[in-house]
Order: structure tokens, then C-alpha cells, then sequence
């Protein structure tokens, strides 16, 4: 029996991140269960944030992340690495290069977390109008 909703094709996160070049932005390119799995690029410092009431991953696909931990020093993450800020924990993501990213959180979730400001934004789709079909989300 198929019980299977959603997209019936593979998700090609290369495509999906040749997309946008925005950084500090995130891309909602699926949902599981109550989370969002989203792509950003990073370059730069972030703000000083903490997330109260969810843990946040983030997987480094390239370039390098520091995800600076006030209360425990810094966590630097290459290509392949990933790193779950644990609820309740200030950090402050730090890219010295522009550095690909997966993140995945519950929805809704603010990227600034506790400190809404000028880089606060809701997770967007990517432009699905520019997948070739073989990619393209149904």
C-alpha cells in the first residue's frame, strides 16, 4: 500500500542552491513531520540568538561554519559535518567564506530566534519555476 504524499522525485540540493544567491536567507525545500528542512548561504557574522523552545541543526555541505557558543567556546564544522545547538543555547553563526548550509527545525521556527531584527525572516521556497522537470517538486 502507498501511502507516500509529497514529492516523487529526488530533492538535487546543488540545483536547489544554484537557485539563489541571497545570503543569510533560508529556502524551505521540504517538510518532515512538524520540521522544515531548509538551505542558506552564509557569509559573514549572524546575530547573538538563542532558539527557547527547539534544538537547531546544521549541516555544512561547503565552505566552513563557526557556530560560536557563549557558554562553551566555538564549534567549526567542514563540508560533511553537521552540529544540533542544543535548545536554550546562545550562538552566533559565523562564515568567514560563503558556506552552503541544510538546516532543519520545526516550522515556523524565526532564523534570529529570541532576537528579531533586520536580518528576521520567514523560510521561502526556492524558485521552482527555474527546475528542469526531472527535479521539479510535485
Amino acid at each position: 500500500m502507498d501511502n507516500m504524499s509529497g514529492p516523487t522525485t529526488a530533492i538535487n540540493l546543488a540545483h536547489k542552491l544554484s537557485q539563489f544567491s541571497e545570503l543569510w536567507t533560508q529556502k524551505k525545500i521540504a517538510d518532515l513531520n512538524d520540521y522544515e528542512v531548509k538551505l542558506a548561504k552564509l557569509k559573514g557574522e549572524f546575530v547573538w540568538h538563542t532558539h527557547e523552545d527547539t534544538d537547531e541543526l546544521f549541516l555544512v555541505l561547503s565552505g566552513r561554519l563557526t557556530i560560536r557558543l557563549r557558554e562553551t567556546g566555538d564549534v567549526v564544522l567542514m563540508p560533511g559535518e553537521l552540529f544540533v545547538v542544543p535548545r536554550g543555547v546562545e550562538h552566533c553563526p559565523v562564515a568567514e567564506e560563503e558556506t552552503a548550509v541544510l538546516l532543519l527545525e520545526p516550522a515556523g521556527v524565526l532564523n534570529t530566534g529570541d532576537r528579531p531584527g533586520p536580518l528576521t525572516r520567514p523560510a521561502e521556497p526556492p524558485d521552482q519555476s527555474r527546475d528542469p522537470p526531472s527535479v521539479r517538486e510535485r
